[in-house]
Formats: structure tokens, C-alpha cells, sequence
């Protein structure tokens, strides 16, 4: 898809590569949100209310950096590709484990969700900024602290 004009003073074979990667972390966090969604309807055993609570701040959360993500796509020229079977097709998260309901798998399979967006969004960081965009590297830096706080908290139920 081309780019619409903006005047914003970044050339647009940059734009085009910026908008690929946030392109491609906009399907992962759509992912990312429905695996949040996946843990919290599905999740049983003890911890079942803390579990079922914190899985849908995870949820929230992410929802906001969908939003983000999209947001600075369009902002930059480019058109957001956000629909449900776009992020299913584009995602590059493993696929959540649809037969799980134990509270320790649950926080298992999201916390390593969690830490391979994570991981993602650290590198978009550094290529963002190497191709001149600072504000997307900061947007990416804040979503990276976010989701580390997030997977701390999912994280801390496997830890003592």
C-alpha cells in the first residue's frame, strides 16, 4: 500500500520501512490482547480471581498500544492494517495454547508472550531510531517499559 502525503520531514522510503515494522507489532499486539482475552476467560484453580483480574489488565493495557501503534502508522502516511484476520495472517507470536486452564499454565504461556513482544518491540526501538524517527522509538520505548511491567506482574506468580 503507498504512503498518503503528510509534510512530515522524514523522507518516504523511510516512512514506508517505519510503517512496516510498526505494521507488523500492531498485528502482534492484536495477538498479544486476543491471548491476554484467551488467558482471562479460561483460566481455573486457586488463584482464579487474581489470575482472571490481572489477564485483563494485561488485556487493557495492550489495547492502548493497539491504539498507539495504529495511530502513528496513519500519522506517518501509512494505513493501519488492524483488522482481526490481517493480525492472524501477519502475527509473529507462537500460536496460545487453546487447551490450557490451569492458573500456572496460563501464566506460563502469557508471560512468554509477553517477553516475545517484548523482545520484538526492543529491536523496533534501535531500527525506528537508525532510520531517523526518534518520536516511533519513543513510542516503542514506552510500550517496551509497559510490557515489561506487565510480564513482571504476570511473572511473579512463578517466582519465590
Amino acid at each position: 500500500m503507498g504512503l498518503h502525503n503528510t509534510k512530515i520531514d522524514i523522507a518516504k522510503g523511510k516512512r514506508e520501512k517505519i510503517v512496516g515494522i510498526l505494521n507488523a507489532r500492531l498485528a502482534d499486539a492484536i495477538d498479544l490482547k486476543s491471548q491476554a482475552k484467551q488467558a482471562h476467560w479460561n483460566v481455573k484453580g486457586m488463584n482464579f480471581i487474581a489470575l482472571h483480574e490481572l489477564f485483563d489488565q494485561v488485556s487493557t493495557e495492550v489495547e492502548t498500544h493497539i491504539d498507539d501503534i495504529a495511530e502513528r502508522v496513519t500519522t506517518l502516511g501509512g494505513t493501519a492494517l488492524g483488522t482481526v484476520r490481517v493480525a492472524a495472517q501477519n502475527s509473529t507470536l507462537s500460536e496460545y495454547p487453546l487447551e490450557i486452564t490451569d492458573g500456572a499454565a496460563h501464566v506460563d504461556a502469557l508471560s512468554s508472550a509477553l517477553a516475545d513482544f517484548g523482545k520484538k518491540v526492543r529491536a523496533d526501538i534501535d531500527e525506528t531510531d537508525g532510520l531517523g524517527d526518534a518520536d516511533t522509538a519513543d513510542l516503542f520505548t514506552g510500550i517496551s517499559r509497559s510490557i515489561d511491567k506487565l510480564l513482571w506482574f504476570v511473572e511473579a506468580h512463578q517466582q519465590a
